[in-house]
C-alpha cells in the first residue's frame, strides 16, 4: 500500500448518492474527486461517476438532445442506486441540466431508501466560458457543438438543492469541506 493508504474499509449498510449538477466547467468533477480522496482515506468505499466516464462506457454513443440526456441520466441513476444499496458512497458529477431529469434520478435513488443529495455547483456562464477547461465553450460559441448547455441548450438551476457550492466566489478547498460535512452528517443520521 502507498503512503497514507488505509488498510481497512468501513462497511456501510447503505451508502449515499451525491449528485453534483452545474454548468460544464463549474468544478463538479474536481470537487467530487477531492471529496472521494478524503473519504477513501477514512476507509469508505467511494465511486466517482462523471459524464466523461459514462459517455465512454455505459452510455457510449448517447447524444445531447433532451430525450437522450434523460435516457443517459436514467442509466446513471440505476448504477448509482445499485452501488449505494451495497454500501458505496456514490459521487455523481453530471451537468444534468433539466430539473425533470434530476427529479427522476432522485426518485429512482430514494425509492430504495437511499439518501440523495442534490448539490448545485454554481458558477456564472461568464466564469465557465473564461475557464473553458476542455475548449468546449469556444467550439459551441462558433456553432461547432449543438445542444451545448449554457450556449444553445438551457441549464435549469436546482430550486431546492441540499447544498449550493459557489465555485466562482469560494476556493475549492472550502467547497469540498462544506460537502464533506454534509455527507458525513447524512451518513451519521442514517447509521444511528
Amino acid at each position: 500500500m502507498g503512503a497514507g493508504a488505509v488498510s481497512y474499509h468501513r462497511c456501510l449498510d447503505r451508502g449515499v448518492v451525491v449528485w453534483l449538477t452545474g454548468l460544464p466547467g463549474s468544478g463538479k468533477t474536481t470537487i467530487a474527486s477531492r471529496l472521494a480522496e478524503m473519504l477513501r482515506m477514512e476507509g469508505f468505499r467511494v465511486e466517482v461517476l462523471d459524464g466523461d466516464w459514462a459517455r465512454r462506457t455505459v452510455s457510449e454513443g448517447a447524444g445531447f438532445t433532451r430525450e437522450e440526456r434523460i435516457r443517459h441520466l436514467r442509466r446513471i441513476a440505476w448504477i448509482a442506486r445499485l452501488l449505494a444499496r451495497n454500501g458505496v458512497i456514490v459521487l455523481c458529477s453530471f451537468v444534468s441540466p433539466y430539473r425533470e431529469a434530476r427529479s427522476m434520478v432522485r426518485g429512482i435513488v430514494e425509492e430504495e431508501g437511499i439518501p440523495f443529495l442534490e448539490i448545485y455547483v454554481k458558477a456564472s456562464l461568464e466564469e465557465v466560458i473564461r475557464r473553458d477547461p476542455k475548449g468546449l465553450y469556444r467550439k459551441a460559441l462558433k456553432g461547432e457543438i449543438k445542444n451545448f448547455t449554457g450556449v444553445t441548450d438551457p441549464y435549469e438551476p436546482p430550486e431546492k438543492p441540499e447544498l449550493v457550492l459557489d465555485t466562482e466566489s469560494n476556493p475549492v478547498e472550502d467547497n469540498v469541506a462544506k460537502l464533506y460535512r454534509l455527507v458525513k452528517s447524512t451518513l451519521e443520521t442514517q447509521h444511528v
